[in-house]
């Protein structure tokens, strides 16, 4: 070892040799190098093929659903369309669902005749009723064709829409009560019975409206129903299934002092039914009616009683003591902050009674109030109480108060008949409300009322509290009217059911659907107090572009 090291030591490389052995480990080096780059250039490759295959398989995808997939047509609503229907008579019945599941409301109404229409070729034979029968049918809302029509009973005494788990758990449908005296579930969808039930009322019975959805009491996994018969002065209780329509129990009885209608609180986790005659308001919760009728007690958490509420009833009577003075006319049940409050409407004012301690939030002077309250936004996002009241022969006041103060938001005063429909409202996107409204309005120094008053349809909106828009003028009998938002959000409409009512001799009956920008397009502008600060032109603009809301 010493020796090679010496000779080594005495004889160093040579420059070639050098040369030779540098060149050696350059070779080496790039050798190294080059294998990983090789690596991460056939990655990239095909990292770079990967996104072009992606690329063209996305837009293959695209192209597919843009012209080759068909997309779903979207029912094209018609502005205005109408039906008649000859030699029938309308009942006062009007329901807006969607019916064909398209997403667009559709009508549901009652008529009475001895054939259905030319739509459908049905006859009161087909059900078994003799001719003339009633017919409910639906129609649809894009253009008034005629969905499902069926003959119901020989008279029809009233008709309620949009009950949900009726003969099934999915299920929803209308419920009718027809004479001779029987329940019958339609299916909403298609017409079809899903049950039928005869049942006994008594002798002069009086149907308390509307008919109320309980939870399930017999345990069949469908909700049931409650129903209140008044005769005399006494109020019957019915509850049946609202899977079979069978009756659950016997039939509990109400004592009243008179005439009586009714109205549904809800509280936080109880239900309470208030009947009210004239003098007198009784409250009943739906414990104490579901033990009534079936003699048993119930332990469902959604049948509990309220506390503070029962020490204000009498435990005898069950009258509850109001603060409220003058003849009742009309309990409505108001929203709240937390839960719902009670409107009651005397002869004298309207009070709102909180439904924690029974006590008056506020009091209104209001002489006969001619209807039920309607609800409405006079300010965004504040709920306003529509009440129209009796001031002179074929003379009303139409009022907004708000319900938080009671106070005055605005009013109007209009002739009227007796059978004048009722109000309506719309909510609108800038959070109120557009409310419509039918009478006759006379301006200062035209109060000459040798005539009878012609029924014509207002539209007023927050935004121009001086202004109303006159949409149309009716000469025929209006039997039924609403207002609502066909499609969500947009496409804002009224429906007009005209004829003689069930009681007349039979005519024509028509039933309209209109759009409600193209009236008020056409619409004539009525100055109510103030100095016009805008053109009439400009009022329609900005009251057509007024776009519609679907609250909830």
């Amino acid at each position: 070892m010493d020796n090679k090291d010496s000779e080594a030591e005495i004889h160093p490389l040579k420059p070639e040799d050098v040369k030779v052995q540098e060149n050696h480990e350059h070779l080496v080096e790039r050798r190294i190098a080059i294998k990983p780059a090789s690596r991460l250039s056939r990655l990239s490759r095909w990292r770079t093929a990967a996104f072009f295959v992606s690329l063209f398989l996305c837009l293959i995808i695209v192209f597919a659903f843009s012209f080759i997939i068909p997309c779903p047509e979207r029912p094209v609503s018609e502005r205005t369309w109408f039906q008649t229907y000859d030699n029938a008579v309308a009942y006062q019945f009007l329901a807006i669902e969607d019916v064909n599941g398209d997403k667009v409301q559709d009508i549901i109404f009652a008529f009475k005749a001895s054939n259905s229409s030319s739509s459908f070729n049905r006859s009161c034979l087909d059900e078994g009723l003799p001719a003339p029968c009633a017919f409910v049918a639906a129609v649809s809302g894009t253009n008034g064709r005629t969905l499902w029509e069926r003959p119901t009973a020989e008279e029809l005494e009233w008709l309620q829409c949009g009950l949900e788990q009726l003969g099934g758990p999915e299920a929803a449908g209308c419920l009718l009560l027809g004479k001779p005296v029987s329940l019958t579930a339609l299916d909403l969808h298609t017409g079809e019975v899903q049950w039928r039930q005869s049942s006994d009322f008594g002798a002069n019975y009086t149907v308390l409206t509307p008919v109320s959805v309980i939870p399930d009491v017999d345990s069949d996994g469908v909700q049931d129903l409650i129903i209140f018969i008044a005769t005399g002065d006494q109020i019957k209780t019915f509850i049946h299934s609202g899977k079979t329509g069978k009756q659950i129990g016997s039939a509990g009885s109400l004592k009243v002092d008179g005439e009586a209608r009714y109205v549904r609180l809800k509280l936080d986790s109880s239900s309470y039914f208030l009947f009210y005659t004239e003098s007198s308001v009784y409250a009943y919760s739906l414990k104490d009616l579901y033990t009534a009728a079936t003699g048993m007690e119930t332990k469902l958490p959604s049948l509990e009683q309220d506390p503070q509420w029962e020490k204000n009833i009498d435990p005898t009577t069950h009258l509850l003591s109001l603060p409220s003075s003058g003849d009742i006319r009309y309990l409505a049940t108001i929203p709240g902050q937390s839960r719902e409050n009670i409107l009651v409407l005397s002869s004298e004012m309207a009070s709102l009674i909180s439904s924690h301690n029974l006590q008056a939030l506020w009091t209104l002077n209001v002489s006969r109030v001619v209807r039920e309250p309607l609800l409405g936004y006079y300010k965004p996002d504040v709920l306003g109480i529509v009440l129209e009241s009796e001031i002179g022969p074929n003379r009303k006041k139409v009022m907004i108060v708000e319900s938080r103060s009671g106070a005055v938001q605005w009013d109007l005063m209009l002739n009227s008949r007796a059978e004048s429909p009722g109000p309506a409202s719309l909510s609108t996107a800038d959070h109120r409300s557009t409310f419509l409204i039918w009478g006759e309005y006379q301006g200062p120094g035209n109060e000459t009322r040798s005539r009878a008053p012609l029924q014509k349809l207002y539209l007023f909106h927050p935004s121009y509290t001086n202004v109303l828009l006159e949409l149309r003028n009716s000469t025929d009998q209006i039997v039924a009217f609403d207002a609502t938002l066909f499609e969500r959000s947009r496409h804002a409409c009224y429906v007009l059911l005209r004829g003689p009512g069930h009681s007349q001799q039979p005519g024509a009956v028509s039933l309209m659907k209109r759009k409600l920008k193209e009236d008020v397009w056409e619409s004539r502008v009525l100055w109510l107090s103030q100095i016009p600060t805008d053109s009439e032109q400009y009022v329609r603009e900005r009251l057509y572009r007024m776009r519609f809301h679907s609250r909830g």
